[in-house]
């Protein structure tokens, strides 16, 4: 029967396997100098090292005759925490009664807290057998680890959307990602030969062993651990040394580098705003820079419990918690996914348990005659205040090309940022249109692309048809292969425009789910969807390809609108309609759309 551990229990129980490879002590992790200065211990105990490099030329030999397993983005930054002992108590991605319980309580099995399912998708076709190994390798083909499959369950998508979510709505990144995943997770005792090659910032790439011991070096019991998915601004700084303080300890700047939701700024423009504060303004002697290779969730409330967990296992006892930490946004009616504040009360429900304390992200406003931050709620009324909100950052200075204010943020950051971030009209974006067969999406596209280069944009046409013949004409029209194929489009237009181009898709894309997995991909502030809204019986008066009629007769299988369904947008950006106005007054909307959101300059 599982039970609930009391907190002393907790912290010296070990999650025990014939595979793990455990650091019983934090001496020996470090010898006499972390114990003396009492820095907390990893979660559970002790610290997991699942890597056996010694093992690495005989793995090679036996995994040749393996079946190999290529891991996602994801999957490589969860398997390097799993092996380093980020993840600890983790030795391994979840088994069936571990997976089940984190859902529903937010526990494993044996009743540790843990608040997000670590898991191993797969296909219900690959080639995965119960008591066998499997080798795991990243995408270019480098084998990292072995498993043993000790189990193959089968994943509950909605329901693990739900509980570690909190919403089923496809316009949630993780939800709508959720649904590319394996319809089975593999878990069982892994080997892992060596960790992924990472060529940047090496010196920061650093395990929990590694910042531990330089944490040691400080000489402070105390930690507080801080990240953002943003560039450090002024009342960031003013915030994380206050914090250093307030706990005489140490400070660890450990920003996540693995995968996170798209728009956000890329890590190496943060990773290099982060190194350039502290040479220049951050105490050395009680600093430390590190990078996390993992992989966000945005799971607000749980994933800042779990984001606490981790800096644990690196030596923190003491997190910084934003108001909206780990928020992807707001939801298809535009509510917020998750309350202000939520996460901060969530840590601070469950911090006891898990050993690690919330330090409250403060409102901190610039005092103009003072020449000071002050947290807001302390200025006295009357006094004049001054902030700058991220959207405001974005909008009124970044996309606008204006210079940010020195007392907002330090002028060497501002310059990166400028580097990084053009203005509006620099950037990518795509226009997606969708609707049935008939409906004009080729038409009202082909007359926007020439308007588009009147303007001075680079565009990018990716038309349905086009796409079937050259990218995809191995597919079929199931509702798998469906999905691929808008995929792939989704995919080579996030790379259009990530490199700043103009993307135009016109695709049936009948999927609501698999549509909103495009517009994740592709980053919510750069996707625009257009749906043509045209009546069914005009696309099927229009079909001069005959495709409606070989439908009707059978000779075409799951066509949309004949034996397939087609589900319209709930909260397309634009509707147009066909029937009674021109593709050149739909493509003027459109252009008209663009230069309202600045994405377009009317003056060029």
């Amino acid at each position: 029967m599982s039970m609930v551990y009391e907190r002393d229990q907790l912290f010296g129980l070990g999650y025990q396997s014939s595979a793990s490879r455990r650091v019983d002590s934090i001496s020996q992790i470090m010898g006499d100098s972390e114990s003396e200065f009492n820095l907390v211990a990893p979660y559970g105990g002790t610290l997991v090292n699942l890597l056996l490099p010694e093992e690495r030329e005989v793995a090679w030999n036996r995994a040749a005759d393996l079946p190999r397993l290529q891991l996602t983005a994801r999957n490589i930054c969860d398997l390097e925490l799993l092996a380093t002992g980020g993840f600890s108590p983790l030795e391994r991605f979840l088994g069936k009664a571990d997976y089940q319980r984190v859902l529903e309580e937010m526990r494993l099995a044996n009743g540790i807290l843990f608040p997000i399912p670590i898991t191993l998708p797969v296909n219900k076709n690959a080639n995965i057998h119960l008591d066998k190994e499997v080798a795991l390798s990243d995408q270019y083909n480098n084998l990292l680890a072995i498993m043993r499959v000790e189990e193959i369950y089968e994943r509950d998508k909605e329901n693990e959307a739900r509980l570690v979510c909190g919403t089923n709505d496809p316009r949630h990144p993780l939800v709508a990602e959720m649904h590319s995943w394996g319809d089975l997770n593999l878990s069982g005792e892994l080997r892992v030969l060596m960790n992924p090659h990472h060529y940047d910032f090496k010196i920061l790439r650093l395990s929990p062993i590694e910042v531990r011991e330089k944490l040691a070096a400080l000489r402070f019991s105390n930690v507080v651990a801080f990240q953002t998915r943003n560039p450090l601004h002024r009342a960031h700084e003013e915030l994380t040394l206050r914090a250093a303080e307030q706990v005489s300890g140490a400070l660890l700047l450990h920003p996540a580098v693995g995968m996170t939701k798209h728009g956000d700024i890329d890590y190496h423009t943060r990773v290099r705003t982060y190194s350039a504060l502290v040479e220049r303004y951050y105490d050395r002697k009680r600093t430390m820079l590190a990078l996390l290779p993992l992989a966000m969730r945005m799971a607000g409330p749980r994933e800042a419990l779990w984001h606490a967990i981790i800096r644990r296992n690196f030596g923190a006892n003491y997190f910084i918690v934003g108001r909206d930490h780990a928020s992807p946004g707001t939801m298809s009616n535009g509510e917020p996914f998750y309350r202000p504040y939520e996460a901060q009360e969530f840590l601070e429900h469950h911090s006891e348990e898990i050993g690690v304390k919330p330090i409250p992200f403060r409102e901190l406003l610039y005092l103009p005659e003072e020449k000071r931050y002050e947290e807001s709620a302390r200025i006295p009324r009357g006094k004049r205040a001054v902030s700058i909100s991220g959207s405001e950052l974005k909008e009124k200075y970044l996309e606008r090309g204006r210079a940010i204010p020195e007392w907002f943020m330090r002028p060497e950051v501002a310059s990166i940022l400028a580097q990084a971030y053009p203005p509006r009209h620099r950037q990518g974006f795509c226009i997606w249109f969708t609707g049935l067969s008939g409906a004009g999406k080729t038409t009202t596209a082909d007359i926007l692309t020439l308007k588009l280069l009147e303007f001075g944009r680079q565009v990018t046409v990716l038309d349905g048809d086009v796409v079937r013949t050259r990218l995809s004409k191995e597919l079929g029209f199931s509702k798998e292969d469906r999905d691929t194929n808008i995929r792939r489009i989704g995919y080579v237009a996030s790379e259009i425009v990530r490199h700043r181009g103009a993307c135009i898709c016109a695709t049936v894309s009948p999927y609501r789910v698999t549509r909103n997995e495009c517009r994740a991909v592709i980053g919510v502030d750069h996707f625009i969807e257009v749906y043509v809204n045209t009546p069914f019986d005009i696309c099927e008066g229009r079909d001069t390809k005959g495709m409606y009629a070989q439908a009707r007769a059978g000779k075409i299988k799951s066509f949309t609108g004949i034996d397939d369904i087609y589900e319209p947008p709930l909260h397309s950006e634009i509707t147009i309609e066909t029937e009674n106005r021109a593709a050149e007054e739909n493509a003027e909307l459109i252009i008209t759309y663009l230069a309202e959101r600045g994405f377009i300059l009317h003056s060029t």
